[in-house]
């Protein structure tokens, strides 16, 4: 427990629960949802396996400094006191990301750039030489937050956003974020317990989280690095132990997962990532029109998908959303169909009346995830 430190997962809006719950699951102590973060505590360990394996985070932060400013200069002081030598070389590169939320500082730019002087100057002064900044691939990415006058200095553990997951090299006009994807797949209770269906895939993105949930595959097992790795205390024998054992808990998956589209360049670029997934044996990926189908198995569906919201996509929505409801009801029974849209209005074309209803952010657009239980037979379908 002495070697617990705190640490912030960023997230995305309405999926804080979800991700506390990921942390709980995975060993996190003294867990506190934020608001688009959750804070908690772990070891060096720990830290390693939230990276690995969380579905929900998008980035995890350890802080390293917090203290109180009353001006530029006093920040610019504080940061340069801070034994930045003890976290890099001088021939490292580093980067600085900034959130800002105060009266007394309103620009995240100038403060990122005051905060990079003061690291600068510092290295100038006892070395006699200074680290390059590098914004896209540095050895040392740093992050400073400043609430009102207190701010917290960060590393930032991630490096790229986790929602890179890194399985996905071929994309469509609207893909869908995998953090995102794998948040809505939670809300929705998605278990692995029954066959899932994805009916306007994409790039598959929301069939491959699924199928890593159903197996219970490690989120980020695809990704070809994190920031922590070019840390100068990172333990690679410890990263490989906590890989290994995260693949041990993996598990066998008995039903089915299918993603449609109807566009041929679409259902060609998902099966390219679910082989680059490694995923090929439990997902099957097919060129078909959702609306011209019916539901293939027996027992129990699944569905989730994220249907166009007419922002990139020129697109009849009330009818293209009349025509979900009317597929459903007709030709998919004993089916719970979840989609996430942020056309509010065309989706009260759909003719059915949701069951819940939750608020998230796709991007910067406001959505709600619609869930829609579709009975035996049309008769029991709810009407509005």
């Amino acid at each position: 427990m002495a070697n617990n430190f705190k640490m912030v997962a960023k997230t995305m809006y309405g999926f804080e629960d979800l991700l506390a719950e990921e942390l709980k699951d995975l060993g996190a102590i003294n867990v506190e949802p934020g608001v688009r973060s959750v804070s908690f505590e772990g070891d060096t360990g720990f830290m390693y396996k939230a990276n690995l394996c969380l579905r929900t985070a998008i980035k995890i932060l350890k802080p390293i400094q917090t203290f109180f400013v009353r001006s530029e200069q006093d920040l610019y002081d504080k940061v340069y006191r801070m034994e930045w030598e003890r976290l890099m070389k001088v021939n490292h590169t580093f980067a600085i990301d900034a959130t800002v939320n105060s009266e007394l500082f309103n620009h995240s730019k100038y403060i990122a750039l005051k905060t990079k002087d003061a690291i600068v100057d510092r290295f100038r002064n006892i070395l006699g030489k200074r680290p390059d900044v590098d914004i896209k691939y540095p050895d040392l990415r740093v992050n400073i937050h400043i609430q009102r006058n207190q701010v917290t200095i960060s590393l930032d553990s991630s490096g790229q956003s986790l929602h890179q997951r890194g399985y996905r090299t071929a994309t469509n006009i609207a893909p869908i974020n995998e953090v995102l994807a794998a948040g809505i797949l939670l809300h929705s209770g998605w278990d692995g317990q029954s066959d899932f269906l994805d009916p306007m895939c994409g790039s598959g993105t929301l069939c491959i989280e699924a199928a890593m949930i159903a197996c219970n595959i490690p989120a980020n097992i695809n990704r070809r690095e994190f920031a922590f790795e070019k840390w100068a205390d990172y333990d690679e024998e410890l990263f490989e132990k906590i890989t290994e054992s995260s693949l041990k808990k993996t598990r066998e998956f008995h039903h089915k997962i299918y993603g449609y589209d109807k566009a041929p360049s679409a259902a060609i670029k998902a099966k390219d990532n679910v082989k680059n997934a490694n995923l090929a044996d439990y997902i099957k990926i097919e060129q078909k029109n959702f609306f011209e189908s019916e539901k293939e198995t027996e027992g129990k569906l699944h569905m989730v998908f994220n249907p166009p919201y007419g922002q990139r996509l020129e697109i009849d929505m009330p009818d293209f959303y009349s025509k979900i409801g009317d597929t459903l009801k007709n030709s998919y029974p004993n089916t719970d169909a979840w989609f996430i849209t942020a056309d509010l209005e065309a989706v009260k074309q759909v003719g059915l009346r949701p069951s819940r209803k939750i608020k998230v952010f796709n991007g910067k657009l406001e959505s709600r995830l619609y869930k829609y239980e579709i009975y035996e037979g049309s008769k029991k379908a709810k009407y509005n």
